[in-house]
């Protein structure tokens, strides 16, 4: 971005928005181009992420984990965290079958349109989540779940599947399947998922995709400490 655009997306002068941008470019978190006029992320925003993401103890412990999976199925696969009212991807591998031109990792996504998301509401309940979303939830495609009766109903079958489905929910042509990981109280912490364009998931069985992501999230969660019983989930 242009530095005159960069300052009228955050709402202070030039002049400011000048001595801000010499600032982050002399600690590298900004690189100017050679047209002097536009700015770039620098690498020490790298740096920076890198260290947060080796510091936190679900993408430590389920990194390898999702690496392999993606490997096995060919898919891409994703572990989130909650931050907020959305979710954040800690770790994105892509599969032979699913293949992207940019990583995930640190994007983040609507909760209630994505499986990875409803994961991360199972344990709450609908007063909670009414909380955490507000009253309405925006729709993406014809197929999101738009209502929080709705979503209340999607997720207490999911408990007891143990796991969460999105079809279409946040873009049409793509399915996911995902599974929540739990810490050492058994709160759920984070999710993982498998996902893929519609035709390459249903050419697989997603009954035993379904199952592989549950034995990964479950594996996950005893890494992190989870050893007693689930609580009884709330509806």
């Amino acid at each position: 971005m242009r530095a005159s655009d960069i300052a009228r997306a955050i709402g202070l002068g030039a002049s400011t928005t000048s001595r801000l941008l010499g600032t982050l470019e002399e600690l590298g978190y900004v690189r100017k181009e050679p047209d002097g006029l536009s700015y770039h992320i620098g690498m020490a925003i790298v740096a920076l992420s890198s260290l947060a993401l080796n510091q936190n103890p679900v993408h430590r412990e389920s990194r390898v984990a999702a690496q392999d999976l993606a490997q096995r199925t060919g898919l891409s696969v994703n572990v989130a965290v909650r931050d907020g009212a959305g979710l954040v991807y800690l770790c994105h591998f892509e599969g032979p079958l699913a293949p992207k031109a940019h990583t995930m990792v640190g994007m983040s996504q609507p909760m209630h349109g994505s499986a990875l998301g409803k994961c991360l509401m199972l344990d709450m309940t609908e007063d909670q989540r009414i909380a955490l979303l507000g009253p309405t939830l925006p729709s993406y495609t014809a197929n999101t779940i738009a209502s929080h009766q709705q979503l209340t109903s999607d997720l207490r079958e999911s408990a007891r599947l143990g796991r969460c489905t999105e079809i279409e929910e946040l873009a049409l042509g793509r399915l996911c399947v995902a599974a929540p990981i739990r810490d050492s109280s058994g709160t759920i912490v984070a999710a993982i998922s498998v996902s893929g364009r519609l035709s390459v998931m249903r050419s697989h069985d997603v009954d035993a995709l379904s199952e592989e992501v549950i034995e990964v999230a479950d594996r996950v969660s005893i890494g992190l400490g989870l050893i007693t019983a689930i609580p009884a989930l709330k509806r």
